[in-house]
């Protein structure tokens, strides 16, 4: 697959905005070292100083795919998207729904099974699937199902 080399061609007042972003007023941290990467990897007529990607990233302390991410931002979003933090694109299916979190809660109240003092959150886990609840389960989200809940399985 080639790599797309995209360019950025910044206005006067687009550089004018992203200069007021680095020295004046209160912006994030992440925000600020984007408007510095835009203004160092202007190609445009306005910049006096224009710096390689190499140079960008040893003087900013970032990767290069982060300056090629910001670069891509601006030339699909606009400067203005580039500066924003993008939201993530994936969306992750929750495993423990009302009805899950519901089993588990009262199997965590129950007995714990033979030999054991109380329920752990490996054995709940075990047991969930054991029981067909759900097919796969991680004891991390039975942990956050009960601390949700405010409910300490060994008390």
């Amino acid at each position: 697959m080639p790599t797309i080399k995209y360019r950025i061609h910044l206005s006067e007042d687009e550089r004018a905005m992203l200069d007021e972003i680095t020295t004046k007023g209160r912006h994030s941290s992440q925000k600020i070292l984007n408007a510095l990467i835009l203004l160092n990897c202007d190609e445009g007529p306005h910049q006096t100083h224009r710096l390689t990607n190499e140079q960008i990233s040893s003087v900013l302390r970032v990767s290069m795919k982060k300056i090629d991410r910001i670069k891509r931002r601006c030339v699909e979003n606009g400067v203005e998207g580039a500066l924003v933090k993008q939201k993530p694109q994936r969306e992750y299916e929750r495993k423990a729904d009302g009805d899950v979190e519901a089993h588990l809660i009262a199997l965590s109240c129950s007995d714990p099974p033979a030999g054991y003092d109380r329920w752990s959150l490996r054995l709940l886990a075990d047991r969930m699937v054991e029981l067909q609840y759900v097919e796969s389960i991680s004891y991390e989200t039975v942990r956050r199902v009960l601390k949700k809940t405010n409910y300490s399985h060994g008390k």
